[in-house]
């Protein structure tokens, strides 16, 4: 005989305000469950991308918002001081490897990846061609930092301690976000340890440092208009541009922008709530001292099963249910159910 058991994990409703992407991905959780359901989704992803494909991309994802004509260079700050190695923003048509060209850096370094990346060419797939690691930067400067590990400092891009950058205050948010992304999708490979300086937040495999950039350095217009055609070409979108709560919600540290309003993980006060029977056979009652509207039933993959009006000690059927784990959506709260 089946058993439905009801843990009373309430949450935030998780359904606006979210990219379509998401929509099999639960959102809701926290901790390496979050973790590990973010990294299911973005392990499907357009395998015949090449290095050679972003050239082109590029010219979308990374155009100057103010001169589409234009590409931002990362690491970048000054246009006017007639040094070209400084230049933020470069004519999308000077791509090459001469002196105040713009190339492609690999934020996540190669060769810091363990085991390393391995070559790029313009017909490599793979890791070493994943566009959400890929950034125009001017040539000589994208040689400046080469494969140096980025630590804490202020102001402009460069140097910093012994054998250390600080890509500038206007982009250690995008490279905090970056790390974030290349940890999630490619687990131990690439540990943010490997490619920042400082302690990790208690607990986890992230860095203190990038969880801090996350936050002081919010998402920008130019990060944002940079998931939309990935995920067009790519097949995948960077999900700490989407809404950089997550992050918190993995790692912890101090709270982040929360984009869908549904996620934060401070100011939430849960009602009082009593799912009954627990274990369950065939029905369950549900007594709140909210007023009760609707209960919706999802599975695991968040496709609803069952909707229906309640009033509180009504009798819920759950005798259709087959044994696994479900989610119950009360007003705007969720429960887990495990079915026995």
């Amino acid at each position: 005989m089946k058993k439905i058991i009801f843990l009373l994990l309430f949450l935030p409703l998780f359904s606006f305000g979210q990219q379509d992407y998401y929509d099999d991905t639960a959102v809701y959780l926290t901790g390496s469950d979050l973790l590990l359901e973010l990294r299911a989704t973005l392990s499907s992803y357009n395998q015949n991308y090449t290095y050679g494909d972003f050239r082109q991309t590029t010219l979308i994802t990374d155009a100057n918002p103010e001169n589409a004509s234009e590409v931002l260079l990362i690491y970048g700050y000054n246009d006017t001081d007639g040094d070209c190695t400084t230049d933020r923003t470069r004519a999308n048509s000077e791509f090459g490897g001469s002196n105040c060209d713009f190339n492609r850096e690999h934020t996540f370094p190669r060769s810091l990846a363990n085991p390393s990346m391995g070559s790029a060419n313009n017909s490599s797939t793979g890791i070493v061609a994943d566009p959400h690691n890929l950034r125009p930067s001017d040539v000589q400067r994208n040689g400046n930092r080469g494969s140096k590990k980025f630590a804490d400092g202020s102001g402009n891009s460069g140097d910093v301690g012994s054998g250390y950058w600080y890509p500038g205050d206007e982009w250690k948010g995008d490279v905090a976000r970056i790390v974030m992304y290349m940890y999630t999708r490619y687990g131990e490979q690439c540990l943010p340890s490997l490619v920042g300086e400082g302690s990790l937040q208690e607990n986890t495999e992230m860095l203190q440092l990038f969880l801090q950039w996350n936050v002081d350095d919010p998402v920008s217009q130019q990060e944002m208009q940079r998931n939309d055609p990935l995920e067009n070409e790519y097949g995948s979108r960077n999900p700490f541009i989407d809404n950089p709560i997550l992050a918190t919600n993995i790692w912890g540290g101090p709270e982040a922008e929360d984009f869908w309003g549904e996620l934060s993980t401070i100011s939430f006060t849960k009602p009082t709530v009593t799912l009954y029977p627990n274990p369950a056979d065939t029905y369950f009652q549900i007594n709140t001292s909210n007023p009760l509207t609707d209960v919706i039933i999802y599975d695991i993959t968040g496709k609803k099963i069952f909707s229906n009006r309640v009033e509180a000690a009504q009798n819920i059927d759950i005798s259709f249910l087959s044994s696994g784990m479900y989610l119950v959506q009360i007003d705007k709260y969720v429960s887990k159910l495990l079915v026995k």
